[in-house]
């Protein structure tokens, strides 16, 4: 009897799950740092675009590994790497180019301050993304990273929006916005997490629909939106707090457990 042909593969099909979302991950950091070339242009819309473009690109990465069941340790890290880049480094440059270096020495501190804040919110997420199920699943612990990537570009954005609301001290206001969001970063103040968010079949296209709406109008009022946006998430931070704090009494007994991490972050 002959025996069966075997099909010839370059790598496996477990590896080509993996490569996948990792090959989104790094075209996610090749958007990042582009962005801090297109500021040192000048060209702060386009900074700004590449940026929400690599946030966009980190929400799909994870979601497809699982999805494809494509994750890996390797992944896990590298996500984490180019987080550092791409909402770290890359919106601290951008400012930096914009604003913050009329600061001189002060200004290049806050830079600094934020992307070392960035790294530290990141390395806690590591630490503790590997425990046990629960409906505190439904919080991030501080504000993510790409959120505060977007956050720290808010007093750019608003001066490329045309809105006239407010006549602002970019001076002041840029320097109070690192700082909010650097502490926002590396705080415990529970935030909204969209991961595992659970959507009835009779809402699923009012969710289409609302999705393709806001794509709609961030094509064609850009930084109004982003703005807007920026604006009702911060408002969202208290009433997730006070959220947690109901489901913590409903389920733990009590609003603060105590943290069994040994680690000081």
């Amino acid at each position: 009897m002959e025996e069966p042909k075997k099909n010839f593969r370059i790598v496996s099909d477990k590896k080509t799950r993996v490569i996948l979302p990792n090959t989104l991950t790094l075209i996610g950091v090749c958007i990042g740092l582009t962005s801090i070339k297109f500021a040192i242009d000048l060209k702060y819309e386009l900074a700004i675009i590449a940026i929400i473009l690599a946030a966009l690109i980190d929400g799909l990465d994870g979601r497809i590994a699982r999805l494809i069941k494509g994750v890996s340790k390797v992944g896990k890290e590298l996500d984490s790497l180019t987080d550092v880049i791409s909402f770290g480094v890359a919106p601290a440059f951008i400012m930096y180019f914009w604003s913050l270096n009329n600061l001189g020495k002060f200004g290049w501190l806050l830079c600094l301050i934020y992307v070392v804040c960035v790294a530290l919110r990141l390395a806690r997420f590591n630490i503790t993304s590997n425990e046990e199920p629960s409906w505190r699943d439904n919080f991030f612990e501080g504000v993510p990273s790409p959120a505060g990537g977007i956050l720290v570009l808010t007093p750019l954005v608003y001066s490329l929006s045309g809105f006239e609301f407010f006549k602002l001290n970019f001076e002041i206001v840029v320097p109070i916005f690192f700082i909010m969001i650097s502490i926002l970063l590396i705080s415990k103040f529970p935030t909204y997490s969209l991961k595992k968010i659970v959507v009835p079949r009779t809402m699923t296209i009012f969710l289409l629909f609302g999705i393709v709406l806001f794509f709609g109008l961030l094509l064609i009022y850009t930084f109004k939106l982003i703005a807007v946006t920026s604006v009702v998430y911060l408002c969202f931070i208290p009433i997730s707090l006070i959220h947690h704090q109901k489901l913590s009494k409903k389920n733990d007994g009590h609003i603060d457990r105590t943290d069994s991490h040994e680690d000081i972050l």
